[in-house]
């Protein structure tokens, strides 16, 4: 999977070794309440149980709403990250458990 990176920070965080590999991502950038967490719900079904989907936003409203789906769906929340900016954005990493 290529990745074209806005920042060199998250271009390390992609060829860690221990980051899950992604089976498809999700951007959600722009996107405002409940959308970003719409829009997860709609592509979890797309992948397999298993796999990992990678979820990017900038509504911080995402970071407690994408935690409580995940929680709230059986889904495993791997990672979430926070970039600084204006507008922060957010990176979720998410396996897919049902």
């Amino acid at each position: 999977m290529v990745y074209i990176v806005f920042d060199v920070i998250y271009y390390r965080v992609m060829t860690d070794p221990t980051t899950p590999k992604v089976s498809k991502v999700l951007d959600a950038r722009g996107l405002m309440c409940p959308m970003p967490v719409v829009k997860t719900g709609q592509a979890i079904k797309e992948i397999n149980v298993g796999d990992v989907l990678e979820v990017l936003a900038t509504d911080p409203a995402s970071k407690p709403d994408i935690t409580a789906w995940a929680k709230m769906t059986g889904n495993e929340l791997l990672k979430v990250e926070e970039q600084a900016g204006n507008p922060a954005e957010y990176r979720f990493l998410i396996r897919r458990l049902k």
